[in-house]
C-alpha cells in the first residue's frame, strides 16, 4: 500500500482552506484523465474549468479533491485553487528539510540530463523528479507537492519561453544546485535582444539558489563568462565542463556500438567511463550530470554506474529495429523537439555513425526562431554535408528554406506537413539504412517516427 503524502488536514493547513470530509491522499494529481486511484486532484481553471471534473475522478478512485467551490465529495476548500497548489508545494519543500535540491534548465538537454540526475539519485537513496517534461508554472510546484516528506534528494526541471518565468519557479525550488546545460537561440521570437536575451533569462535560475550553492555552467558556450558572473553575484561556487579550462575537460568521446566511451578530466585526474548514448552531445552532457551528482551528494561510483546504464528516451534518441522486406532499418528517433543547437548534434551524430546503409534524414520545421527562422533552416545544409548524409525529407513551410539549398542528390521528398511525408520516406527505406526524425514538437514530427515505427509491426502480421 502507498504512503500517505498528504491528509486533509496537512493540505488545509498548508493552503489556508477548509476540509470538507476527511481524507487522505497518496498522490497529487492536476489532470483528470491520469487521476490514480488515492490521488487529490487539484481542480484548476483551463479552457475547461476543473470542478466539472470532481466526480470523475471521484469514480477513478481519487481520494479528494481540492475545491474553490462546494463538490459533492471529500475536499479542502480554498479560495483559489492555483495559489492553493503553489502552497502545498512549498509546504512540501519545507517540511523535508533534509532535501538536497537540484534545478536544471537549458536551452537543449534539459530533459535528458534531469532524468539521467534522477537515475543517479535514485541509486543513492530516497529520491524524487519532475516526470515527464513538467517544468512551468504548473510543473514545478506540482511535482513539489509530490515529494514525499522523507525525500533525500529530487531534480526538478525548468523551462521557460518569456523572461520572468524561471525566478519564480527557482524560488519555489530553492535548489542547492543547478545546472544550465547550454544556451542558444531558441524562443527568439520572444526576445527583443535575441540570444543574450534567452542567456539572462536562463541565468535567472540562480535568483532561488540557497546560500552556498553550486552552479554547473557550460564552458563551451559563448555566454559562460555572463552566466559565471550571475551565478557569481547570487553567491554560487561555479563548476564548469567542456573542452577547454572545464572543472570537468572532455578529452574525448568514443562511440562503440550502442553506446560511447567518455574520456576526460576532472579536476584534473583523469577519467574514463561507458554511456548508453551515442549522440556527440552526451560527452559534455555527462559530464554535466556527472557535476550536478557531485553536488547533491552522490558518490563518483555511484553517478558512473547510473551513466552506464541510462538509456535514451524517447523522442530523444531513442533507437528501434524496423523490419522491412529483406532485412531492416534502424529509426532514430529525435522527434521530441528541435532548434539550431539540437539540430546540429543530432546530424553530426548521424554522421559519425557506422552504417551498413545510408544515412537519411527527416527534418519538420523549428518553431520559435523569429525573424531569422528561414536563415536558421536554410544553415542546416552546411552541416548535412558535413554528416555525409544521403536523403533528406523535409516537411513543412519553413523547411522549405533548407529544401531550396539542398544540391538535387540529396533531395529526398518534400510535403507541407508531417503525416505526408512518412509514406515518402517508407517507398524508399532500405535494409541497412539508418533514418533520424527530427523537428518541433509543433510540427509533429513524432507523427513521422511513429509512421516509420510502424511499419516494422506490419510487416510481423
Amino acid at each position: 500500500m502507498a504512503d500517505v503524502l498528504w491528509t486533509a488536514e496537512e493540505i488545509a493547513a498548508a493552503t489556508g482552506g477548509q476540509v470538507a470530509g476527511d481524507f487522505s491522499a497518496t498522490g497529487v494529481s492536476i489532470d483528470s484523465r491520469t487521476v490514480e486511484p488515492g490521488d487529490l486532484f487539484i481542480a484548476l481553471a483551463g479552457v475547461r474549468d476543473g470542478h466539472e471534473f470532481v466526480a470523475q475522478t471521484t469514480e477513478k478512485g481519487a481520494a479528494g479533491a481540492l475545491v474553490s467551490q462546494a463538490v459533492p465529495t471529500p475536499a479542502v476548500v480554498v479560495p483559489d485553487t492555483f495559489k492553493a497548489l503553489e502552497a502545498l508545494g512549498v509546504a512540501a519543500r519545507e517540511r523535508a528539510p533534509q532535501a538536497r535540491r537540484g534545478a536544471v534548465t537549458g536551452s537543449v538537454g534539459k530533459t535528458s540530463v534531469t532524468r539521467a540526475v534522477e537515475a543517479g539519485l535514485r541509486r543513492a537513496g530516497k529520491a524524487h523528479a519532475s516526470v515527464k517534461s513538467y517544468n512551468n508554472h504548473l510543473g514545478v510546484p506540482l511535482t513539489l507537492a509530490r515529494m514525499p516528506r522523507d525525500t533525500q534528494r529530487a531534480v526538478f526541471e525548468v523551462g521557460m519561453n518569456h523572461a520572468d518565468e524561471i525566478t519564480p519557479l527557482s524560488k519555489f525550488i530553492r535548489p542547492h544546485a543547478v545546472a544550465i546545460t547550454t544556451v542558444g537561440p531558441v524562443h527568439l521570437e520572444n526576445f527583443a535582444d535575441g540570444e543574450i536575451g534567452v542567456a539572462r533569462a536562463k541565468a535567472e535560475i540562480f535568483d532561488g539558489l540557497e546560500p552556498g550553492g553550486v552552479a554547473v555552467l557550460n564552458a563551451d558556450n559563448q555566454w559562460f563568462n555572463l552566466l559565471r558572473e550571475e551565478a557569481e553575484k547570487a553567491g554560487a561556487t561555479v563548476r564548469s565542463f567542456g573542452r577547454d579550462g572545464a572543472s570537468a575537460r572532455l578529452v574525448d568521446f568514443v562511440v562503440e556500438g550502442a553506446g560511447a566511451t567518455v574520456v576526460a578530466e576532472l579536476d584534473g585526474q583523469p577519467l574514463s567511463f561507458p554511456i548508453r548514448q551515442t549522440g556527440v552531445h552526451w560527452g559534455p552532457n555527462s559530464l554535466c550530470v556527472l557535476l550536478m551528482l557531485e553536488a547533491l551528494g552522490v558518490d563518483r561510483a555511484t553517478a558512473l554506474a547510473a551513466l552506464a546504464e541510462f538509456a535514451p528516451i524517447e523522442g530523444r534518441g531513442a533507437e528501434q529495429t524496423v523490419a522491412i522486406d529483406g532485412g531492416a532499418f534502424t529509426l532514430v528517433d529525435e522527434s521530441y523537439n528541435a532548434n539550431p543547437v539540437s539540430m546540429q548534434a543530432a546530424l553530426a551524430t548521424l554522421g559519425a555513425r557506422k552504417v551498413a546503409g545510408r544515412r537519411i534524414v527527416a527534418l519538420t520545421d523549428m518553431l520559435e526562431l523569429g525573424e531569422g527562422s528561414p536563415r536558421f533552416h536554410a544553415e542546416l545544409a552546411g552541416p548535412i554535408a558535413q554528416a555525409g548524409i544521403d536523403l533528406v525529407f523535409c516537411a513543412g513551410p519553413l523547411m522549405m528554406s533548407l529544401w531550396n539549398a539542398l544540391p538535387q542528390e540529396r533531395r529526398g521528398g518534400y510535403a507541407d506537413a508531417a503525416p505526408a511525408l512518412a509514406q515518402q520516406i517508407a517507398s524508399v527505406m532500405q535494409p541497412g539504412d539508418v533514418v533520424m526524425v527530427k523537428g518541433s514538437n509543433g510540427s509533429r514530427a513524432g507523427a513521422i517516427a511513429a509512421a516509420l515505427s510502424a511499419l516494422g509491426r506490419r510487416e510481423q502480421v
